[in-house]
């Protein structure tokens, strides 16, 4: 016997699954998963989402309140609807946004148009990102990582280490991290020797 089956999600403590669930259950679910867990959380860390997907069969429905609640991003989101599509599992979104059961044979096709676009999505990111390093690259510009102290500091902190002051008393008087000290301390030894 075909099941349909629900999946809430919300993110914070804060925030409930209570109206999810509500829905979920008018809208037929006959078991409904439910977790509080962030959306930055990768698929195998969230324990119900994966419960909801083990309990699906061929011919069962998965009903969630939004597509979002599947995944992080819109790849993951589609490759789980391909995936489920290849097994026979319908997924219905309560906003009205996919029903492959309502769609029939015409399933495969929104979800292959889905992940066309998809694939386009994440080659036109790629190209954005090499786009950004390359002009940052061009005109000198911040490509990232940990800020250079500058020299004038630098000489300051070797200055105050000369003078006898501690490392706290110089991390007070320059603002720098106790680390930040001692590598600047240890290069200009290096230098020195």
């Amino acid at each position: 016997m075909e099941k349909t089956i629900g999946y809430a999600r919300v993110s914070t403590g804060g925030q409930t699954t209570d109206t999810q669930v509500a829905a979920l259950k008018e809208a037929g679910c006959s078991l409904v998963f439910e977790e509080t867990i962030s959306s930055r959380k990768a698929e195998k860390e969230r324990p119900q989402l994966q419960a909801a997907l083990n309990a699906l069969r061929t011919g069962d429905e998965l009903v969630i309140a939004k597509l979002d609640r599947l995944g992080r991003s819109q790849v993951e989101v589609v490759n789980r609807l391909h995936e489920l599509q290849v097994q026979g599992i319908n997924v219905r979104s309560l906003d009205g946004l996919v029903n492959t059961k309502g769609l029939g044979q015409f399933a495969p096709i929104l979800i292959g148009l889905l992940s066309g676009l998809a694939e386009v999505e994440r080659s036109l990111i790629q190209e954005r990102t090499r786009e950004s390093v390359e002009y940052r690259r061009q005109t000198g510009g911040n490509l990232g990582g940990r800020p250079k102290t500058a020299p004038k500091k630098e000489k300051l902190v070797i200055r105050l280490r000369e003078e006898g002051e501690s490392l706290r008393g110089i991390r007070e008087q320059t603002g720098l991290a106790v680390a930040t000290i001692r590598k600047i301390l240890e290069r200009n030894k290096e230098v020195a020797a």
